[in-house]
């Protein structure tokens, strides 16, 4: 029997929702915050992240397949686009790749092939906006 596109379940789904994206963003946040290893990519921060703690999770929900609520509070945006302003090197795109890494396999998605996916995807898209 082939499969409807309502009986496939979005990657949103495998990973676990709202739930677990907002695990990973506060695990990411909470090692960007507390390791050295991620100081560079600290640095390039306002010092309240917050703001940034309470975003990141409506936009991975879109991306991956979710509710579309951050590009509806965010007409015309995209995330290479809202970077463009910040100097970011191959230094600080890898540590982002990388504490998004340890974030998401630390909190462990029972989905373990949707947030290797997930992983992969996010970091090509971090060393993506190197530029020096």
């Amino acid at each position: 029997m082939a499969a409807t596109a309502e009986s496939v379940e979005t990657p949103f789904a495998r990973i676990g929702g709202h739930a677990t994206l907002r695990a990973i963003t506060e695990r990411f946040y909470d090692l960007m915050e507390s390791d050295p290893t991620y100081a560079a990519l600290r640095a390039m921060h306002a010092p309240d992240l917050a703001p940034m703690r309470a975003s990141l999770p409506s936009f991975l929900a879109g991306w991956c397949g979710g509710p579309r609520d951050w590009w509806n509070d965010n007409p015309g945006k995209c995330m290479m686009s809202m970077h463009k302003p910040f100097p970011i090197d191959a230094t600080t795109a890898g540590q982002w790749a990388q504490a998004m890494r340890r974030a998401i396999a630390e909190v462990a998605p029972a989905d373990a092939e949707v947030a290797q996916a997930m992983g992969d995807v996010l970091e090509r898209m971090a060393l993506g906006m190197a530029r020096a």
